[in-house]
């Protein structure tokens, strides 16, 4: 039962960030797109700001409920479940390398223009980087819930 929990848990998490990165797909990046460079950067540097402040606390819930859900799955004897959650921690593993190692840099960049009122002459080039990997990166986190959510199922 703990471990079932713990799946609940990381599906609340996982589920906040997976929304984040959905609506950003659907409807920020395009939204972003229609602006020019100087709204572009205080858009994005604004929206960065808040959201690598924030959005940290749905995402660490989600790994430490995946891996707990995981462990304690395999304690209980659940090879089915324990295969699902580790899947699932391994799919938020590999968000979470692509966040810090894509997402992450450009977020800092647009939130530091941002903050010094300045336009990144980049801002378009840094903007599509970001969006190529927005759509993976929901992609992630939904076959995450859905491996957590199977892992109650079974």
């Amino acid at each position: 039962m703990i471990g079932q929990i713990a799946a609940l848990v990381a599906i609340l998490g996982a589920g906040v960030v997976y929304g984040t990165d959905v609506f950003c797909a659907l409807v920020l990046r395009p939204a972003l797109a229609r602006l020019d460079d100087a709204a572009l950067t205080a858009a994005a540097g604004n929206v960065h700001r808040y959201g690598d402040k924030r959005m940290p606390v749905p995402g660490v819930v989600g790994l430490v409920g995946a891996l707990a859900a995981t462990v304690l799955a395999a304690l209980a004897a659940r090879p089915v479940a324990a295969v699902l959650a580790g899947v699932a921690l391994v799919l938020l593993v590999i968000w979470l390398l692509l966040y810090a190692r894509i997402s992450a840099p450009i977020n800092r960049r647009f939130t530091a223009a941002a903050d010094r009122s300045e336009t990144l002459p980049d801002a378009r080039a840094l903007q599509r980087s970001w969006d190529r990997v927005i759509t993976l990166r929901a992609t992630l986190q939904g076959l995450a819930v859905l491996a957590l959510g199977v892992s109650l199922l079974v």
